[in-house]
């Protein structure tokens, strides 16, 4: 008996959110991370150009990328488990277990921006969804967007100022303290910030995992042809990306409630653009490539590893480069520190069938279990 082909979509959609969503974190590991979703940003046209395309393209649109690809890895990990006769439950809760405690380990030490802890939190509440079928988890999912989509605006417009003590603190703290001062500025933001993370961005992240386990349980994400990728490519992705430009660029220009509602409003149907887009290109690899998308399959390790690298390179007690490069330069070392991390570990996975933190969430994973 002949085994099914390995499904091409995952890998590349991994690929594609971990260079995604650097560009957008940088923006809040360079930089403060203190002001308005709407405050303009950059001090010279380089540096507004840089901003616009980042909100416009990428902020909120990858990291629907990467929560539609943890509901894809919920359906994969259901098919593991009841292949090799594992106790789905156990396995599924020493999971969210491990990543909470990676998340807040990442959130307190490197960036408190950090989406595991947020991952962990929603996806206990998509176990008890796993059992649904295909079209109540597409209804679902898609109310949860349209949820966020009405709550998010006034949410992210009522935050309060802060205080311009708090912003000199930052600015001291990020560029000539140390180590564990920086640590404990960022634990307590990382408090602070947690519940409207997870009010703001878990609604959205549950509606995706959502979607993401619909598209493993429908057959989708094996099948790269599949006329719904192609729909969502020929109607979603022009006016998703237009939307998320135009939302964009009034949040920033010109008058910020209809730029961030926009933005918003525009970042699912762009997400869904770019499924469609990353359907179309899942084809057979060559040989570079297929090095590159066994690398991203430890994303894991790459997206901690970018938090980590990032708050050396830029915080005090590293390179000291907080505020002191531009936008767009902020953006390539993002973008070559996660070509870094990938060509490590390719290297890394020629020895060793786990990225290191894929290693540890595997050893929590499964403590206890026989397999």
């Amino acid at each position: 008996m002949t085994a099914s082909p390995r499904a091409l979509m995952p890998d590349y959609l991994r690929l594609v959110a971990l260079f995604g969503i650097v560009v957008v974190n940088v923006q809040f590991i360079a930089f403060s991370a203190l002001g308005s979703f709407a405050d303009p940003g950059g001090e010279t046209q380089r540096d507004e150009i840089t901003l616009w395309l980042v909100n416009g393209l990428a902020l909120l649109k990858t990291y629907g990328l990467f929560s539609f690809m943890f509901g894809v890895g919920l359906g994969f990990l259901m098919r593991s488990a009841a292949r090799r006769g594992l106790p789905f439950g156990r396995v599924y809760r020493n999971r969210m277990i491990g990543l909470a405690i990676l998340g807040v380990v990442n959130g307190c030490l490197f960036f408190p921006g950090d989406i595991l802890t947020i991952y962990a939190v929603t996806g206990s509440i998509l176990y008890l969804f796993r059992d649904w079928q295909v079209g109540r988890l597409v209804r679902v999912g898609a109310a949860l967007l349209i949820v966020q989509a009405l709550i998010a605006p006034p949410l992210l417009l009522a935050a309060p100022e802060t205080p311009p003590d708090i912003v000199a603190m930052e600015r001291a703290i990020l560029t000539g303290g140390g180590f564990l001062e920086a640590v404990l500025f960022r634990s307590v933001g990382f408090a602070v910030i947690m519940p409207s993370f997870l009010v703001i961005q878990g609604t959205a992240a549950l509606g995706w995992f959502c979607l993401g386990l619909a598209a493993v349980k429908s057959g989708m994400i094996d099948d790269a042809a599949h006329p719904l990728w192609r729909r969502a490519r020929r109607w979603c992705l022009g006016p998703g990306v237009v939307l998320g430009l135009v939302g964009a660029a009034l949040s920033q220009w010109g008058p910020a409630v209809p730029g961030v509602a926009l933005t918003v409003v525009a970042a699912p149907i762009a997400t869904l653009g770019y499924l469609g887009l990353i359907a179309a290109i899942s084809r057979p690899p060559g040989p570079i490539m297929a090095k590159a998308l066994a690398a991203g399959g430890s994303s894991l390790s790459i997206y901690l590893g970018q938090s980590i690298l990032l708050s050396m390179i830029f915080s005090g007690y590293g390179l000291g480069l907080w505020d002191d490069v531009d936008r767009f330069t902020a953006v390539a070392i993002a973008l070559a520190v996660t070509a870094g991390l990938m060509g490590a570990l390719m290297i890394w996975r020629v020895r060793f069938a786990l990225g290191p933190f894929e290693w540890v969430l595997r050893r929590i994973t499964y403590f206890r279990i026989r397999v």
